[in-house]
């Protein structure tokens, strides 16, 4: 008889803890009517997430129409030669969208106007962000700011032809 009574205590728990939950305070409620008000419960829950969700991508959306509107999200790079350095060296800063790849192809464009990236910092919070200070190597040619600015603006255009050119082959297969 005592082992039924401990076998039963923690179940009475589970039922009482339930009961509160569902803000039902009768005793004599039935088990099959707790389960159907959590179930109600979790549902509107559910609805609420789904609601919020929507509501983040409105939001989400309406903030990209104005940072497209204002011009935050075209390209823009700033190349500042720094005077009185041995090796030629530039002060260069990129603000563009954020989409994937955007770091290797400026690398590789400084790299191959025969720059050396000293220093780098680079942020992808809202936007894709670099600040980067290069030099210019032995064997490199003399630069102009403009040239590196144009040089770099070309390499971000490039990456985006080079994915549209995937998704058209990739729809080609299909």
């Amino acid at each position: 008889m005592a082992y039924g009574i401990r076998r039963k205590a923690p179940l009475r728990r589970k039922l009482q803890i339930l009961r509160r939950v569902s803000g039902s305070s009768k005793q004599g409620r039935e088990r099959f009517a707790i389960s159907v008000a959590l179930l109600l419960y979790i549902r509107k829950l559910k609805l609420g997430l789904a609601a919020l969700a929507r509501d983040y991508c409105a939001l989400y959306a309406t903030n990209r129409r104005l940072l497209n509107h204002a011009g935050l999200l075209k390209n823009h790079v700033t190349v500042e030669k720094v005077e009185n350095t041995a090796p030629q060296s530039y002060e260069v800063r990129i603000w563009c969208e954020r989409k994937g790849g955007r770091l290797v192809p400026i690398l590789e464009a400084l790299e191959k106007m025969g720059l050396t990236v000293l220093q780098a910092r680079v942020s992808c919070d809202k936007l894709f962000s670099m600040e980067a200070t290069a030099f210019a190597t032995a064997h490199a040619r003399a630069l102009e700011a403009r040239d590196v600015a144009q040089t770099i603006l070309r390499a971000i255009e490039n990456k985006k032809k080079e994915k549209k050119k995937k998704k058209m082959a990739i729809k080609w297969e299909e």
